[in-house]
């Protein structure tokens, strides 16, 4: 795992090479999406057949092949371990819990004239929830992705999740169950995202696509998004620890490791001021990592884009975690309210020394789903607001007609739009 500076000549340089993350937009990756999607347009079940037997591995007559029955949801939930059945449904109520907090409501006013100005919100008819399932199976995706969904009242949602040689994961399949997922499909990739944007005979379109999946997933949602609506398009995990040196060096270790083990392209990063903590981090590193079962994929995300790195003073690392723009931000020092003053970019932020980022990943409450690559600059978790819509409200009264068409006629014609000037000035005659 590299160390760095910021005092070093060439920090800014170097930080940037190591942020620097483009690979969901390759060409490459992008012409073979483009393809694919072209193809479930064209040809749609049959497409999404072909597709799901050559990349999964999975042996279907037709797309209805495909489709994972309520029943069988329900028999993975019923026969879950009571322990792992009692866990999955604390996580579904706390994230509900967290969620319900965050339903907008319908408003509007009146002004001085008897217009009733006012917005209405309504959830999306159908949505539809990408859940990963290629190097591991994800229920806690099922929860982030559908519950807040289901708050917002969504009519209906339909779920896609590959099963690579037609191993279906029975925890997945009941967190659909107790979620309350409408469709479940056993598929995947570019194809999947095209089936549920285009719609097929037997997969329905939807209105919006949500949910993390690979960099063919993630070009996938870019090429369909104006056909639907997507949550964003999501990189690779990461994790940022700001401590202050009195963290302990194993449990921060531990939480690098955290990220690190999701895939080779995740990111984590130490900023401390301490340098003979940084010391006893990157020990502890090489200590627990041959007993970690993904040490292998651990190893090589820590190699190819790991930092522990050397700051100034905790005021430079709170500049360099908005520079950053981290998706996961822990804050392991033993004040951190003046420093989470100082924050304005960051995705979901871990405040104290016990506030280990993986609680956020299964069942602390608000969304695991969270932006990454720096976009947590403009953008926000998943959340009930991503599945309701507003539509503004505009009743205008006799009255209002002539104070806001006079207005409306000379700004008009001051653009040299006549028929909507003309549009206004016919009220103000009647």
């Amino acid at each position: 795992m590299r160390r760095l500076s910021s005092a070093d000549a060439d920090f800014d340089a170097v930080l940037d090479r190591l942020l620097a993350f483009e690979s969901a937009q390759d060409p490459r990756v992008d012409e073979t999406v483009a393809a694919i999607l072209a193809d479930v347009k064209a040809r749609g079940d049959a497409a999404l057949v072909e597709y799901t037997r050559r990349f999964d591995f999975v042996e279907a007559n037709d797309a209805a092949d495909l489709e994972i029955g309520r029943a069988e949801c329900e028999r993975a939930l019923a026969g879950l371990p009571a322990a792992q059945r009692s866990a999955l449904e604390a996580a579904a109520q706390r994230v509900r819990d967290y969620h319900e907090r965050q339903r907008a409501q319908s408003w509007s006013y009146e002004d001085a004239h008897g217009n009733e100005l006012g917005q209405r919100v309504t959830a999306l008819d159908r949505v539809g929830v990408y859940v990963p399932g290629g190097k591991a199976a994800y229920p806690s995706s099922v929860i982030m992705n559908v519950m807040p969904a289901k708050v917002a009242g969504v009519g209906e949602i339909v779920m896609a999740v590959p099963t690579p040689q037609g191993e279906r994961n029975p925890l997945v399949l009941a967190a659909a169950a107790l979620c309350g997922v409408d469709r479940l499909f056993a598929m995947g990739g570019a194809q999947a995202v095209g089936a549920m944007a285009y719609g097929t005979a037997t997969v329905p379109a939807v209105d919006k696509i949500v949910g993390p999946g690979n960099a063919y997933v993630a070009a996938a949602k870019r090429r369909v998004f104006g056909i639907v609506g997507i949550d964003m398009v999501a990189g690779p995990s990461e994790i940022l620890v700001v401590s202050d040196g009195a963290s302990n060096p194993d449990w921060i270790a531990m939480d690098l490791f955290s990220q690190a083990e999701h895939d080779e392209l995740a990111q984590a990063i130490l900023l401390s001021p301490d340098k003979a903590f940084l010391d006893a981090v990157e020990a502890s590193i090489e200590r627990q990592l041959p007993e970690m079962p993904r040490q292998a994929v651990i190893r090589e995300s820590l190699a190819a884009r790991g930092a522990l790195i050397e700051v100034r003073d905790l005021e430079q690392a709170c500049e360099l975690v908005n520079r950053i723009a981290p998706e996961h931000l822990e804050l392991s020092v033993e004040d951190p309210e003046p420093l989470l003053a100082k924050i304005r970019h960051a995705g979901a932020i871990f405040v104290g020394r016990y506030a280990s980022e993986a609680l956020g990943d299964y069942c602390a409450g608000p969304n695991h789903v969270l932006p990454t690559s720096g976009t947590a600059r403009f953008s926000s978790p998943l959340g009930v607001y991503d599945f309701q819509k507003r539509s503004s409200l505009i009743r205008i009264s006799r009255e209002g007609a002539i104070k806001l068409g006079a207005i409306a006629v000379e700004l008009a014609r001051g653009e040299g739009l006549t028929a909507h000037a003309r549009s206004a000035e016919y009220r103000l005659a009647e």
